[in-house]
This record gives structure tokens, sequence and C-alpha cells, in this order.
């Protein structure tokens, strides 16, 4: 077994009985004479200068195989083909084994073996002082960290931090700058801020212009479009505005330079944001543009950290304030923070902000690892994913159009046309102004009304017969009551000697009569 170590010497195994034991490997090299037991120096390779000595260590940390490295393995193949090469570092081996057909192994107890072997190198190693070997090794380290920090992937994340700090402090300070310009300037000619909305025109008439009084004779036609500029010409002719001096002019002048200025390197930053975002996180410039993706990043501090965010970190970064008032609190917690200025989420209704942001950050979680992690550098997948987002959020669209229209979750459908024939008859029904009556209730006020009108029949029969009886003189049977059995026959007797009358006069004696009562009499007389 030989070890490769450090990529500039080789070490010979002489005891690999000894090495089956990893837990206790590290007894064999408490001291340089058990070391000398189990290693020994087989090749050494020497640096010529710093900067060999600095390109064999980068190869080797980035898993390459170096020039130099590749002849002493070869030497190393030509005698002893046969023996198997310990490594530090899995992807190296892979590397030799592909190019140099070497078998290689990495296990436990090849990193115990390395670590023995790095206690004990200055006794393995004859001929090299302790101190030259410890400067060495600081010239290296110092070497190798200038160049990590000179060549660091991560450094273009930090230009990004940078920039988009940069930008929204040159939001903040160009507000501030065009209120104090708008303020200052509106105490001359304060009729010019109605008329003029836009700030960088605003600064740009003022600085060609200066004093008001000089719009009659100035030409802004290259700044304002020629309707705006004949208002303005109208309104310094008559405004209000007080005299200011030409001292005040000036400084009003300068500080719209400023503004100028300012806006015109807040373009020339944009730019550089835009196009450093699509070399470095292009999946995601894509996915939520360049200013949300920028401070996702910049609140992360880097590409890698954001790339280790779970999408649900990602939905409300930059809302960790409400987030923890929440949860003290015991309420709903916020459903978006950076990610909410999004097109995506910006365009949707209300109502669904909450599902489309949650979808978003899942699909830009994903797009964020495959900048941060993967090898191509091409936006396919970021526009794959934004299209899934868009289609999503056209369905919830549709679904809330569909419940408008009272169809529920099926499309309107229109049903075929069929052509019916009927005869369509006149309904007198409608005629009638009196109140609709159910035939049920119909038949049983009939049924009762003939009912009524037989037995008024009955009684009126009955009544007739008694008067003949009365005025032959037989005896009546009567079937009364007990309380009419009780009247007095004094007004029976009184009644039988009175001669036959008229209807009319009978209908009289009827009502008066107390054995007869009003209801009877009115049948009566109907009947006659």
């Amino acid at each position: 077994l030989i070890v490769l170590f450090h990529c500039f010497f080789c070490l010979q195994v002489l005891n690999e009985k000894k090495l089956q034991e990893v837990d206790s490997l590290w007894k064999e090299f408490e001291t340089p004479e058990k070391a000398n037991k189990i290693v020994k120096l087989k090749h050494f390779e020497k640096f010529q200068d710093t900067t060999e000595a600095l390109a064999a260590s980068t190869a080797l940390i980035e898993g390459k195989l170096s020039k130099n490295l590749k002849k002493i393995l070869k030497k190393i193949v030509a005698k002893d083909a046969h023996e198997q090469l310990a490594v530090a570092d899995a992807k190296l081996g892979g590397v030799i084994k592909d190019k140099l057909n070497l078998s290689c192994i990495h296990s436990p107890m090849v990193t115990e073996l390395m670590r023995g072997i790095r206690s004990q190198i200055e006794g393995l190693i004859t001929g090299l002082p302790s101190r030259e070997m410890a400067a060495m090794c600081l010239g290296l380290a110092h070497s190798l960290s200038r160049y990590k920090l000179k060549f660091s992937p991560d450094k273009v994340d930090t230009m990004i931090v940078q920039a988009i700090s940069l930008l929204d402090d040159l939001d903040k300070e160009l507000n501030n700058y065009i209120m104090r310009c708008r303020e200052w300037y509106g105490w001359h000619f304060p009729e010019l801020g109605k008329i003029v909305t836009d700030n960088l025109t605003y600064c740009k008439c003022v600085r060609k212009v200066g004093d008001r009084r000089n719009f009659a004779s100035s030409d802004v036609s290259d700044i304002l479009p020629e309707e705006i500029e004949d208002d303005v010409k109208a309104a310094a002719e008559i405004s209000m505005g007080t005299e200011v001096s030409e001292e005040d002019i000036n400084n009003i002048i300068h500080l719209c330079d400023q503004v100028i200025e300012i806006s015109e390197y807040r373009t020339q930053l944009y730019d550089y944001l835009k196009n450093r975002m699509m070399a470095i996180a292009p999946n995601l410039t894509v996915m939520v543009g360049e200013l949300v993706g920028a401070r996702l990043i910049a609140h992360a501090g880097s590409l890698l950290n954001l790339a280790k965010h779970p999408a649900s970190t990602v939905q409300i970064l930059g809302a960790e304030k409400a987030l923890f008032r929440a949860l003290k609190t015991k309420r709903d917690t916020p459903k978006f923070g950076l990610i909410y200025h999004a097109s995506l989420v910006g365009q949707t209704t209300a109502k669904n902000k909450g599902k489309i942001s949650r979808m978003l950050a899942a699909k830009t979680a994903l797009t964020i690892r495959y900048d941060a992690l993967g090898e191509d550098t091409s936006a396919e997948m970021g526009a794959e994913n934004r299209l899934k987002v868009e289609t999503r959020l056209r369905h919830l669209e549709e679904r809330g159009i569909r419940r408008i229209s009272g169809t529920g979750k099926a499309l309107a459908r229109a049903d075929k046309y069929q052509n019916k024939s009927e005869v369509k008859v006149y309904d007198p029904s409608g005629d009638s102004t009196l109140p609709a009556v159910s035939k049920k209730r119909k038949i049983q006020e009939v049924e009762e009304q003939e009912a009524g009108v037989a037995v008024k029949a009955k009684k009126f029969k009955a009544e007739m017969k008694e008067e003949t009886n009365v005025e032959e003189g037989e005896p009546v049977k009567k079937k009364k009551k007990k309380k009419e059995k009780k009247k007095q026959p004094e007004e029976e007797e009184a009644l039988a000697e009175e001669p036959p009358t008229s209807p009319t006069v009978e209908m009289k004696h009827h009502l008066m009569s107390p054995s007869s009562s009003r209801v009877d009499a009115v049948a009566k007389l109907a009947a006659q």
C-alpha cells in the first residue's frame, strides 16, 4: 500500500496488519520511532518555488490532477503497478483511476493514517529543520488564502449585494433631493410643479431656464412636448410666486445638476446589476426579476446561503418582524416577504396572492439551488417553472370567474338547439280580477251551500204543513226543543186564529214569531 500525502511525497506502508484496527491506529504514531515502523518515505518531490506549490495545492483542493503529480504517479506505476494507492480525497482518487488506471482506496482507515502521518511528518522526512518547515507552511497558507480571495466565486455575490444596497440608497437620496428641489423652486414658480409631473424633466427645465421670466424667451421643446410647453409659458406670465435673487437660482440649479447626475448613475448601476444577475443567477432572475432576486441574495448574505434556505423561508424572507410578532400574539403569520414585489404575485388578485406566493417560493427555491450548485448557466429551468406558475395563476383566475357565473367547476356549455312546435291556447283566467281560489276549496264551498239550501227547504215544508193543519183545526205534532215547549199556549192560539195574508204580511208574521228564525224567513221569501 502506497500513501499519497499532499501530492509532493509518497510513503510506503510497512505493516498493513496494524492498519486494520482503526480505533487504536493513533497509538502507532505517538512517537517518530513507532511511526517509522508503520510507514517509510518512498518518494519526495521538491517544488521549485511558491508558485508551483500553490498551483499543486489548488489542483489538489479542486480535485484535479496536476502535471507534477501525474509525473510522480507514472514513476510509481512503472515500479509498483500492483500496489494500491491511498488518497485523502475520493474525487481525486476517481480522477487518478480514470486517467492512470491505478486502484485507489479511500476509507476511514486512510483518514486516520493521514492524521497520524501529519502529526509525525518532521520525523518521517529527514534533513528538514522544523523552523524551515513551519515557514514554508505559513508562506503556502498565505498564498493559498490570497488566491482563494482573489478568485472566489462568492465574490460576485458580494458585488450584487453591494449594488442592490447602493441602488436602494440612491433611490432614497433622489427622493429627498427632488422633494427639496420642488419645494425650493416652488416658492418662485409654484405652477410648474403641477404642470410638469416627471421629476427628472422638472429638474432639467429648472436647470435650463432658471428664472421663470426666462421661460417666454427660452426653447424647451427638447425637454417638454409642445402643449405642455405652451402651458408652462402661459403660467410663467401670471405666476403668483415670489421674486428670488440670482444667487438663490444658482443654488437651485446646482441641486438640479446633482439630481440629474445621480439619476444617470442610477440607470447605469441598474444595467450593471441586471447583467450581473443574468450572469450569476439567470434562473432566479427569470422567475422573480433582477431586483427581487438581488434583494433575496442580499438578505441571505450570498447565493449559496440562499440556496440552503427551504421554500417556506424564501417565501417570508424579509418579513421576520411580522412573523415573530404574529407568533408572539398568536395571530396569522405573514404569507409573503420580499417575494411580494415579484411580477407574478403583483398581477394576481388579493384572494390568490397567498397561493401564488407559496408556489412561486417553491419554484424559486429550486432555481436558486440550480444556479448556486449546478454547472449549467442556461435559464431554461427558470422559464419552465415560470410557465408552470403562470398556468396555475390562470387556472385560479378562471375558476373564480366560473364561480361568479354560477356554473360551478365546469365551463358553461351551450346545449343543442331543438325546435319544439307547440299550439298555445288562450287562457281566459288571466282576464278575471277576482282572487284565485283552489279547486278543492271551491268544491267544499259548493257542497256546503247545497247542504244549507236543502236544510232550509225541509224547514220551510215543515212550517207549511203546520200552517195548513192549524187552519183545519187538527192537532199539530210539534218537534221542538224543551225551551220551545215551555212557551205560552196563548201565543200559539193567537197565531192560529189569524186569517191568511199576503206573502209580505206572512213574512212579517214569521219575523215577529219567536218560533221561527230570520234565516228561515229569508229562505221562504226567496222560494216564493
